[in-house]
């Protein structure tokens, strides 16, 4: 069963504050999916993510590197970038699902692998605002873990079930 919602941020400090109520739902084993457009803030959501976390490192994009682990307060923080992999049977030869159930997981470009998945919370950013800095982010659970906390999210994050507050 699917639930989404949307969120709207308006900056920077939005961002920073969705992920810092995000970060305070996730546990160990936890996998969040983010998809989007070039340069929408993908990136600037896991710097949120991570220091939310505990995370005292810079945080920047594993897109040439493939993958980035910082250590939090909270658990390891495996922070992945599908954009240059040709697939999932390319993710799957990198083997690392194996560490994912001792981790926090982030895959930015998540989509290209979404389907070797059942369990996870999918953010997708839009640019499509009124401003330049406006994202629109729909939050999507797929599985039984998110399932349960969507309602209690969107409460938090002051979430819309119908897409209307692209329009402010």
């Amino acid at each position: 069963m699917t639930k989404t919602f949307y969120v709207l941020s308006r900056q920077a400090s939005d961002t920073d504050r969705i992920a810092a109520i995000v970060a305070s739902h996730l546990h160990v084993g936890d996998l969040l999916l983010l998809t989007g457009p070039l340069a929408c803030g993908k990136t600037h959501f896991v710097k949120g993510l991570a220091a939310a976390l505990g995370c005292k490192e810079i945080v920047t994009s594993p897109t040439y590197a493939l993958l980035h682990s910082y250590r939090t307060a909270a658990a390891e923080l495996m922070h992945i970038d599908a954009y240059r992999l040709g697939g999932t049977p390319e993710f799957l030869d990198l083997g690392l699902e194996e560490y994912f159930a001792e981790s926090i997981v982030v895959i930015e470009w998540g989509d290209k692998v979404a389907e070797v998945f059942s369990d996870y919370l999918s953010i997708s950013f839009d640019l499509g605002g009124v401003d330049i800095n406006h994202r629109l982010l729909a939050f999507t659970s797929v599985g039984e873990r998110w399932a349960g906390a969507m309602a209690k999210l969107e409460k938090q994050l002051g979430g819309s079930g119908d897409g209307s507050l692209a329009r402010h």
